[in-house]
């Protein structure tokens, strides 16, 4: 599960601006250039000391570079070329930032939440990662923290020339980028719905101390994605409205689509969220009645002592005359009493369905 908030201590007193290597920065990185148009392809890989020239608006077609880790030289070296603010590419080294969306004046600077299912320990776990998006009138910047294969259904649609992504500009493969991340929100919300209808069903039949530890894990989960969707409902609804160079009037249907998901996934996670605070209450009402059933048991069987102590109370008085005392039968007698009574009270609670 990831942190809510990351540490910055590290960070304090250095002057804005400042890129510092990090544990994402030390992960092995990539860099790939791509260059399309509704005619060519191109791809290659980038090393880490290879520069990029850029010539604006002049370059053909579009140009998509993928940057996958968050070194600080990577970093600086595609920041200069394409005039990025050293403010700019500390966000993107900074991996906790909220889901936002910034106008450069010639670009825009965006960033959003990949969130994936992990197998760990036999348990579905929770992962999250920035994707940090500099888009331009034809080139988009992506940069990611760690390799993924989230993307590479787009590399290749591209490669085969399929869909409209070589027909269309940089906006519309920034809207491809989005697209596929918040499709995979989707399977997170679909396996936390699951878990909480399984457990719901144990919460009423066995619950557990173990069942309200998974409650808190799912409301963590629950308000980690929410966290995540909210302001990227914000973030779609401005490239919406975007009256500039770079959204195109081609894209905002595509761009109502993507609101439109956003929206559905937004009202699934409330709902998730309002059957985990209710499945705590559900938790709290099953263990008292499960102790109301033990406490009721226990009242029974107390309630049927009570007589049969009565009468063992009496004979061990210690009176001199008692005449029952030197009866033949009278041994026999007080447990066929005892008998009758303890039958005739379970037959007595029986009839009013205590028991």
């Amino acid at each position: 599960m990831p942190r809510l908030l990351k540490k910055r201590g590290h960070k304090v007193g250095l002057p804005p601006g400042t890129l510092l290597p990090s544990q994402q920065s030390e992960l092995p990185g990539r860099c790939r250039l791509i260059k399309y148009d509704q005619a060519d392809f191109s791809e290659k890989p980038l090393s880490q000391d290879e520069t990029v020239s850029w010539e604006g608006t002049e370059e053909r077609g579009t140009t998509w570079i993928q940057t996958v880790g968050l070194d600080p030289r990577r970093l600086s070296g595609l920041g200069e070329p394409f005039g990025l603010h050293p403010l700019v590419l500390e966000d993107i080294q900074t991996t906790d930032q909220r889901t936002k969306m910034e106008d450069l004046g010639d670009s825009l600077f965006l960033t959003a939440k990949i969130l994936s299912l992990a197998q760990e320990h036999g348990k579905s776990v929770l992962q999250a990662e920035q994707l940090s998006l500099v888009l331009g009138s034809n080139y988009l910047l992506s940069f990611q923290e760690r390799e993924s294969p989230l993307f590479e259904p787009i590399r290749e649609r591209l490669r085969s020339g399929k869909g409209k992504g070589r027909q269309m500009g940089s906006d519309f493969l920034a809207y491809l980028l989005l697209d596929i991340l918040v499709d995979h929100y989707f399977p997170i919300l679909e396996n936390l719905g699951d878990r909480i209808e399984e457990l719901e069903l144990k919460l009423a039949q066995n619950p557990s101390s173990s069942d309200l530890r998974s409650i808190e894990e799912m409301k963590r989960e629950a308000f980690y994605l929410r966290k995540a969707v909210w302001p990227l409902r914000d973030v779609v609804a401005s490239l919406e409205r975007d009256e500039g160079h770079i959204i195109t009037a081609g894209l905002r249907p595509y761009l109502r689509d993507l609101y439109d998901h956003i929206i559905q996934i937004i009202d699934a996670t409330e709902m998730c969220r309002d059957l985990l605070s209710g499945m705590v209450d559900l938790y709290m009402s099953s263990i008292s009645n499960r102790l109301n059933q033990v406490m009721k048991v226990l009242t029974i069987i107390s309630t049927l002592f009570i007589p049969l102590t009565f009468l063992v109370g009496v004979y061990g008085m210690n009176f001199r005359y008692m005449p029952e005392l030197e009866w033949k039968y009278s041994y026999p007698i007080l447990w066929v009493v005892m008998g009758a009574t303890v039958i005739f009270m379970i037959r007595f609670f029986k009839k009013k369905r205590w028991f």
